[in-house]
């Protein structure tokens, strides 16, 4: 039962720490554009050929 002082206490701090870091990601927007990171992920990179993609010179 003596553990219990030492439980409840990191039990808290750990989801203090959890609600502190959530909080802090919607301050710094994480959560601003969802549509359109689930959108470019369908996107198709255009057709670049094999020698173009190894010889990052031919790119520029």
């Amino acid at each position: 039962m003596s553990v219990l002082i030492y439980l409840i206490p990191a039990s808290l701090g750990l989801g203090l720490l959890g609600l502190a870091t959530f909080l802090w990601s919607l301050k710094a927007g994480q959560y601003e554009d969802m549509d359109g990171a689930a959108a470019r992920i369908l996107l198709d990179e255009e057709d670049v050929p094999a020698s173009a993609k190894s010889d990052g010179a031919s790119l520029r």
